[in-house]
Parts: C-alpha cells; structure tokens; sequence
C-alpha cells in the first residue's frame, strides 16, 4: 500500500498547492511576532519623574526652560549614576507656596543647607514620551513596575498550557478545526485587550492569547510540513520560521507608525479575523485523516491537492496507508525520556538547549529596549540577521552536519553577550554589530534545537520527547522578564553577563550529542542508546516468495 509520501511524488511535492497553502500559513506565522515580543514596544518604558502638583504653575510664572524645571524640582541620580532617586522620588516640597523663588526655589527649606526630604511619588508620573504604553497608562514603574514582569510571564504560561493542550486537541480533533478556533480566540482576546479598561482585564486577555498563539503557529508548522513531500520538508520548515522573522520587521515599522499602544494592538490583531478565511482554502491533513482511518476523506484531499497541481491522480488511491507503521504497538512514557543512560542524557541536554534558546533570545530583545539606543532602528537591525542565520543553517546542516553548527551558533550567541559588556556606550555602531551577532547566533541554535530534537528519539517516544523538552522553552520565557528587568536595575549589563554564561554551557553541551547528519531515524530504544556509535543506514532488503514444487527423487 502506498504512503501520503508515495502519492506526493505523483501528484507534486511542492507544486502549485503546496505553494498556495505555504503562502497562507506563512502569512499566520508572521501575524505571531507580536505576541511573542511585542512587550518591547507594548511595554516601553520612557524616562519618567514624579508628578508634583504645583510645578507646572511654578515654571511658567518664572519662565523655566524644561531643563531648568529639572535642575530645580527633580532629584539627581544617586550613586554610580543611579536614575531610581530621580524617577521614583519627589521633593517633599509644597510647590503652590508663593514664597518660592525663581532662582533657587529649594534655598532655605532644609536646615544646614541640606536637600529636603525625598519621598514616594504620590501623585502619578511624567513621560517623556510623545506616545503610549502599557508602563504609561497603567503607570507600572518604581514599585509597580514586577506588573510589567508579570504581562509578559503571563503569555509565557499561556504558550506552556496552550501548546500542550491545544496540540493533544489537535491530534484528536484534526488540524484545521484546531487552527481555525485558536485564529478566532486570537483574534478576540487582541481586540479585547486592546480595550480593557484595567491591567487585570489586559493580563487575563493576554494570557488568552498565549493560551492559543503559540499553539495556532505550531499547527500551521504541522500542516505545512504534512503537506509537502519529503525533500522539502526541512526547507518548508526553515523558511516558515523566516516569515516570523518578516513580521518582526513589519512590527517595527508598526510601532514606529502608531505610537500609541492600543491601535498598535488592534493593528496586528485585525489580520487574524482574515485568517478565519483558510476554512475554504486549507483542507485538514491527509496524514492526520489516514491516521483517523478516514481515509475516503483523505482521498478527496488528495484528489483535490492533483486537481491544484494540475496533475492527474495515480490510479493507486484505493487504499493508502500511514507513513510509518510499527510492528508492535509501544505506548510511549515520561520514564522513558530518562530509563537509559543516552536518551537520558540526550533530554537533558536537548530540555537546556530549548531553555537558552528562549532565554536569550528573548532575553536579547528586551535588553534592547532597555539599551537607550533608536529602538526602532536597533529592533530592525537584529531582526535582519535572522535572514543570514535561515542561510547559514540551510548550507550547513546537509554538509557539516547538525553538531559543531549548532554548538558554534551557542558559543557566538554567548561570546557576543561577554564581549557587550566591555564595549563602551560612544561606540554604538560596535554595540549594536556585536549584538546582532548574538542575535544572528541564538536564532540559528534556536532553529537548530527544532530539528535536531526529534532526530535523537525513537520512533514511539519521538512526540514525547519534543514536547517535553520543548516545554522549557516556555519555561525560560517565564523567568526571562523578571531576569531581565530585576538584573538591570541592579547593573544594566547584568543579564548580558548571565546570558553569556548560560549560551556558553550549551554551546559546550551540544558537542556531547551524537551527529545526526546522514543517519536514519532511530526507531527503537537500542538505536537511539548506540547513535554514538557508528551505524550504518539501514539497507533496503527484497525478499522475494519462491513456491516450493513437489518433485519427486526418482
């Protein structure tokens, strides 16, 4: 009987539907970039100072320039430059007294000549900002400011749930039915966001849309590669990822056009309600409808992907079988990812691997907000390498192998987050190079983790082991806002430092795997316990059946 890979060869691996569908679901993909970091332009936090009643009135009776309102009313910056003195405390001065003078209007309100008092800031905060935030309207700064954490672990918990929840449903219920919910809810939860009136209502929406965001990108990610044959699967795969990274840069220039965040939100969350479209456009997977024992279904489908390719079906289609079939049937386990001392080491190894990816490479995006810099024309920049790092990893995987690239893209990623630390602020053009370095490098291990994971499990644990392993990247997401945010306050290159050390670990943890490069997939425990050693590509055996004949020996 012949598998969906068999009938693809006949009527078009990547044809003329193929392309169409790519096209379509790339279009999803890229729609994902603002949840997952969108928290630098949705939560931008601008220079701010406290607002005290009075100062306004103050200013212009004497005819201040903004910086002598400044000098006069604001705070210095504490210690080795510290700007919480400035933006999270006040004077605690009475600024509709009359008796205050214009040349020095603190002069003779402390004894000993001494500041007055500095206290909390009671009455809100100014931005020095023309647009909007999250941090601007819901003021989470000074000790609100874990709120801000808080936003973007929600999404981070939602995609965890999501992607584990969501993916089972859609193993049950079908591709398309499970796409086409999460782009509604999507879409909903964005609209609503944008529109909440309080940061509660905005965090519940949010954690909504990572509920189902991240799981809707992944079953786009499924069907594309279900629908081509096997030559493209890999490349179909890259190149999916790359359109993530063009709505990176339409995110850019989104913020930089709509400074405010409510219309950015509704902005990138209108394409979604479009999407509901695919129900007429994307037909559910042959694969998946094979898997279900539907397989009339899955004829139509096929019937309909020759009709697009123009190219007629073959006339094998009366019975079709799945891609791979096992003698006896394993029911997979969590032991099983730790029994045996390899695939122990591998998932350990491989649940790090996704911890850094996420950690640094979200990691790196809000230090970029927080690097003072253009952070539009910063954003774009680290954006574009990604391009470069599709490339790079499209070159080398089928020539060099999967291991010393990958090892290499963690070491970059880690040696351009040290050397960051030590390049002073006057040579920007260095800083913003040797970080996109970094980024350039992240991006590769964290495509790089993708395909290597499910080559290093066994057949009947291969899901599994993806999605446990893959979990920690949620988990990395989770802690990335509070690292980031807490360890600048204490040093602003803090979490370069951390983010150093942490790619620099899994650069040298990758080179203990097994290559991967020109071997089959394992298919037992023991093939996955001896890819260490070498082995040799199964070979195709042809039995043929010989009827014996009765002859007689005389």
């Amino acid at each position: 009987m012949p598998t969906v890979d068999d009938i693809l060869e006949h009527i078009g691996e990547f044809c003329f539907f193929q392309k169409q569908t790519f096209f379509l679901l790339a279009l999803l993909s890229a729609s994902f970039a603002p949840i997952y970091v969108g928290i630098v332009f949705l939560g931008f936090t601008p220079d701010h100072r406290c607002l005290s009643p009075g100062v306004a009135e103050l200013s212009r009776r004497c005819g201040w320039s903004p910086a002598e309102e400044l000098n006069f009313t604001v705070p210095g910056p504490g210690p080795a430059g510290d700007a919480f003195p400035r933006q999270c405390l006040r004077y605690e001065v009475d600024w509709n007294r009359s008796a205050l003078g214009c040349a020095d209007p603190l002069a003779g309100l402390a004894a000993n000549s001494s500041p007055p008092a500095l206290g909390p800031c009671r009455h809100g905060w100014v931005y020095d900002t023309p647009g909007s935030s999250i941090v601007t309207e819901f003021n989470l700064v000074c000790g609100n400011s874990w709120m801000l954490d808080l936003f973007q672990s929600a999404v981070n918990v939602g995609f965890f749930i999501g992607s584990v929840g969501i993916g089972y449903i859609a193993d049950r219920c079908g591709r398309k039915l499970c796409l086409l919910v999460t782009i509604l809810v999507n879409a909903a939860s964005g609209v609503l966001m944008a529109v909440s009136p309080t940061y509660t209502w905005m965090l519940l929406f949010r954690l909504v849309q990572g509920l189902v965001s991240k799981a809707g990108w992944l079953i786009g990610y499924i069907l594309i590669t279900e629908f081509v044959g096997l030559t493209y699967r890999r490349t179909v795969g890259i190149f999916y990822q790359v359109a993530f990274t063009v709505g990176l840069l339409v995110l850019a220039g989104l913020a930089y056009a709509l400074p405010h965040w409510r219309w950015l939100q509704v902005t990138v969350t209108l394409p979604n309600f479009c999407f509901l479209l695919y129900y007429w456009c994307i037909p559910e997977s042959p694969r998946w409808l094979i898997s279900q024992n539907k397989n009339a279904e899955a004829m139509r489908v096929i019937k309909h992907i020759a009709e697009k390719n123009r190219k007629p079906p073959p006339a094998c289609l009366q019975s079709l079988r799945p891609d791979e079939e096992i003698g006896e049937t394993l029911k997979p386990s969590f032991l099983d990812l730790v029994r045996t001392p390899q695939i122990r080491k591998h998932t350990l190894i491989l649940m790090y691997n996704w911890f850094t990816s996420s950690l640094l490479y979200q990691g790196l995006i809000m230090h970029l907000g927080l690097a003072g810099g253009n952070l539009y024309l910063d954003f774009s920049y680290s954006a574009l390498v990604e391009f470069p790092a599709a490339f790079t990893i499209l070159v080398t995987i089928d020539r060099v192998g999967r291991r010393y690239p990958w090892a290499a893209s963690n070491v970059v990623a880690g040696a351009a987050c040290l050397a960051s630390v030590f390049i002073p602020d006057d040579l920007q053009w260095l800083r913003v190079t040797v970080a996109c370095l970094g980024r350039m490098g992240i991006t590769m291990a964290y495509e790089m983790v993708c395909l290597v994971n499910a080559e290093l499990y066994p057949t009947f644990i291969r899901n599994l082991g993806v999605l446990v392993c893959s979990s920690m990247c949620d988990i990395g997401g989770i802690i990335t806002p509070f690292l980031v945010y807490r360890l600048t306050n204490v040093w602003h290159e803090l979490p370069l430092v951390v983010f150093a050390v942490v790619g620099l670990i899994a650069g040298g943890l990758v080179l203990l795997l097994p290559e991967t490069k020109g071997k089959t997939l394992p298919e037992t425990i023991d093939e996955a316990e001896n890819m260490q050693r070498p082995r040799k590509n199964k070979e195709k055996m042809i039995y043929l059946q010989v009827k014996k004949l009765d002859i007689p020996l005389n």
